[in-house]
């Protein structure tokens, strides 16, 4: 580790970004990123999403094929069911043409309607198959053959099902299932003689269809629903996060504020006995400047016990940490030597004199110190063992102080610790260097690695600004 004073250039911008933190360097796409949305891997995701109301079947679809495949499948069934249904009515059944073709085309057809419209069409197919059970049954060819549901009627009343269980929710379905049984039911009493019931086959198969479907259904829901809770609680962290980083900031700027209260106060305390021979109205001056300092004071401390929020009772006085002194920039090499300590090679360049103009500023002179060590602890959790660069310097013609942390990829044969940050250490700086009114430059660099650069101005009474 090398301490050499130098002024380095102005550091070159790059665009900000909401990356964690240092060290998390720049990825590109992975190469599980190509388009996931194709072939039947995208067919299965666009079943488990669920569709609006109106919305056809796999509306949602990434690929055009996939919207179509409901209408074509429904259409095949229609294609294939009608003739077969008409032909068995007619030919099987004896039940005349005019009536064969009526029930064939009110069984079949509905069901490119279950597309879009699924409860409609179910009422529809199912008036469809009680009135083609109530004709059958006085049909010449019944006897010996699957009544009050024919094989073709079973077939596209199961497809129906499945275009309801991927559309309709639990309720509808467990609804229409006992409709179903019960129809099959109420018809079973008016079965012909020697035919074979399929009430109950109807009914169990619609039930496994329905409950598979369903189901399928029931995980788009549930995946849906934990993604919109995920988003909630991602945008309820950030907020959080900023809420305790400006607490914080509050708290450690309480610190540098109530020591100049309490000098102005002692100062003027004390001008009565520094100055003798002052006249009455002075004198009564300087004891309302105390009274009103030792008022602040008192302010604050209520403020803060509010922040800190732990129940802690006298404010700035809960403990021997909170009476310490706040680092500045004359401690970020022992802050640098203490990393290294801890196995992670940084470079520090500490310009002459900067420490001494800093601390003529106490927010400016937290705020680098804060900066530096929120940097190098997320080099540390992200890209332990990345060479590390602090540079802190001052520009003499605009008044700053720049801060400069840059580190390179993490060595290969270290892991990271953490592979994912919040950006806690990144909302902590941008809200420091905003209390001093300066400027943040953080992202990744092209190579590999993170660079945090701020420009902090020594004219602090320009920050604060929202």
């Amino acid at each position: 580790m090398r301490f050499t004073p130098r002024v380095p250039g102005r550091a070159r911008k790059t665009p900000p970004t909401d990356a964690p933190g240092p060290g998390s360097g720049a990825r590109g796409p992975s190469a599980g990123g190509r388009d996931s949305g194709g072939g039947f891997a995208g067919l299965a995701v666009a079943l488990r999403t669920p569709a609006r109301a109106g919305e056809p079947l796999l509306a949602r679809a990434p690929r055009r094929w996939q919207r179509l495949a409901p209408f074509a499948v429904t259409a095949v069934f229609v294609v294939v069911l009608l003739p077969v249904t008409i032909a068995v009515l007619t030919n099987d059944y004896r039940l005349g043409g005019g009536w064969a073709g009526a029930l064939g085309v009110a069984q079949t057809v509905p069901l490119l309607l279950a597309v879009t419209r699924p409860v409609p069409a179910w009422a529809v197919v199912l008036a469809a198959d009680v009135t083609g059970a109530v004709l059958l049954a006085s049909a010449g060819g019944v006897a010996g053959r699957s009544w009050p549901w024919p094989p073709m009627t079973v077939v596209g009343y199961l497809v129906l099902m499945a275009c309801l269980g991927l559309r309709e929710s639990v309720r509808t379905l467990v609804g229409v299932w006992l409709v179903t049984g019960a129809a099959g039911v109420v018809l079973g009493f008016f079965a012909p003689d020697g035919v074979t019931n399929t009430g109950a086959v109807q009914f169990v198969l619609s039930g496994v269809v329905l409950a598979l479907t369903g189901a399928l259904r029931g995980l788009g829901d549930a995946r849906q629903r934990i993604a919109e809770q995920e988003s909630i609680s991602g945008a309820e962290r950030a907020r959080r996060t900023l809420l305790e980083e400006r607490a914080r900031i509050a708290r450690e700027l309480h610190d540098v504020v109530a020591h100049h209260m309490s000098v102005i106060t002692v100062q003027a305390d004390s001008a009565p006995y520094r100055l003798p021979g002052m006249a009455e109205p002075v004198r009564e001056e300087f004891a309302a400047i105390a009274a009103s300092a030792r008022e602040s004071l008192g302010e604050m401390r209520r403020l803060l016990t509010v922040l800190r929020g732990d129940g802690s009772e006298g404010g700035d006085t809960a403990g021997g940490g909170e009476r310490a002194p706040q680092p500045g920039v004359g401690r970020i090499q022992q802050l640098v030597e203490a990393t290294v300590r801890a196995g992670q090679p940084v470079e520090l360049s500490l310009a002459a004199g900067v420490a001494e103009a800093a601390r003529a500023v106490p927010a400016v002179d937290l705020s680098a110190y804060r900066i530096v060590q929120e940097a190098l602890a997320n080099v540390v959790r992200h890209a332990p063992g990345a060479r590390t660069r602090v540079s802190v310097t001052r520009s003499a013609e605009d008044g700053e102080v720049l801060v400069l942390v840059v580190n390179g990829p993490a060595r290969d044969a270290v892991v990271a610790l953490e592979g994912a940050g919040t950006g806690h250490g990144l909302v902590g700086m941008r809200e420091r260097v905003r209390l001093t009114g300066g400027t943040l430059d953080a992202g990744p660099l092209p190579e590999g690695g993170f660079r945090v650069a701020a420009r902090l101005p020594l004219d602090a009474r320009t920050g604060g600004s929202s």
